[in-house]
């Protein structure tokens, strides 16, 4: 990709943020909650946090409300843009705290196959956790495939 090429991305992930954050806010306050929002772009998306206190019923029971935020975020951005949008949204740090917490998962599982020689399930999780795990466990030498279906998809850990 030219220079040229990733400076109109960047820019276009800017945008993505920039329309998501206006989105937020408008939210935020309907729902008379205070919160400040960050922007960024993190590799090949745009990444939007909401920060502040008591921002727990925006993450919800296993971050259900979270994921749910998000793909209504994600709806107005491609609304206004035309095209569809990988935008990350977190909450409150969960979704950071998340990642850290899989990617232990996915190295700690790595590490109980290669002892033990045999494959490990992992509980169901969310295309977004898998990527996680997968991409702890090949970073510790071993491989993983996602199996089952939504919403019961989950990651097994294989013996090299």
């Amino acid at each position: 990709m030219s220079a040229e090429q990733n400076e109109d991305e960047l820019t276009r992930l800017e945008e993505e943020g920039e329309i998501a954050a206006d989105y937020l806010e408008g939210l935020l306050d309907i729902a008379d909650l205070d919160g400040d929002i960050d922007m960024d772009v993190e590799g090949d998306r745009a990444s939007v946090s909401i920060v502040g206190a008591e921002l727990d019923q925006l993450v919800g029971p296993n971050g259900e409300v979270l994921e749910a935020l998000q793909e209504l975020t994600r709806l107005a951005v491609t609304r206004e843009t035309g095209e569809r949008t990988r935008l990350m949204l977190d909450v409150g740090g969960h979704r950071a705290a998340r990642r850290a917490a899989l990617e232990r998962l996915g190295v700690e599982t790595a590490r109980k196959v290669k002892e033990t020689g045999e494959p490990v399930k992992l509980a169901p999780m969310s295309p977004f956790e898998r990527k996680m795990v997968h991409d702890a466990v090949a970073a510790a030498g071993l491989r993983s495939e996602s199996e089952g279906e939504e919403p019961n998809r989950r990651v097994v850990v294989l013996p090299v």
